[in-house]
């Protein structure tokens, strides 16, 4: 079990337990998968090797061999030809699942240039949280010197939720770093600020 899964078992899911009042420990909400993928797009009709580089730069980041997506359909405006290459995505469950999750909130997010959080509206309405991260550089895994060229991935966490609020405050209890609001940026002031008045008396 790993630390992130076992924080989960011992603290989070109690407390989402009360938080939302959910009878039954197996309705919690919990993680399902994740699944990270990147896109292609029209690259492969001049470059063949992307398909490789790219599903190296995908096995690097999360340990795990992913495969490679191809179009359904053609697309005459993209340049999308049926059953061309049009991205590599990998399925990540169990450990594997929650090591990524662990690595992504406490070692790759944190290397972000000015990072101010991650969008808090990113959900579906089924629960599910997309994140897009526009520089794969931000991986500790990747060797910058052997860099042909930064791309964009996509990693979108899959939960057992059943709306927007309890998949939100799960990730959030997970330690996930939402971006946060006017509001509560104003409300985190004003208890501060009444916390050094109580202390001054």
């Amino acid at each position: 079990m790993t630390s992130l899964e076992e924080k989960y078992k011992k603290e989070i899911h109690a407390k989402l337990m009360k938080q939302f009042g959910i009878k039954n420990p197996m309705a919690v909400p919990n993680l399902d998968k994740i699944v990270v993928n990147a896109g292609i797009g029209n690259e492969y009709k001049n470059n063949s090797a992307v398909v490789e580089e790219m599903s190296d730069v995908i096995a690097q980041i999360t340990g795990q061999k992913p495969v490679v997506t191809y179009s359904k359909v053609a697309i005459s405006n993209f340049k999308l030809r049926e059953g061309m290459p049009n991205g590599v995505k990998v399925t990540l469950r169990s450990d594997m699942m929650w090591n990524f999750l662990n690595k992504l909130i406490n070692i790759t997010l944190p290397r972000v240039k000015d990072f101010r959080g991650v969008s808090p509206n990113s959900f579906d309405p089924m629960g599910n949280y997309t994140l897009g991260i526009v520089e794969h550089t931000i991986f500790p895994e990747i060797d910058t010197s052997k860099l042909a060229k930064i791309r964009s991935l996509q990693v979108v966490v899959v939960t057992t939720a059943k709306n927007k609020e309890q998949s939100k405050q799960l990730l959030k209890e997970l330690g996930m770093p939402f971006r946060k609001s006017r509001q509560e940026i104003e409300e985190e002031k004003k208890k501060a600020k009444a916390k050094e008045v109580k202390a001054e008396k």
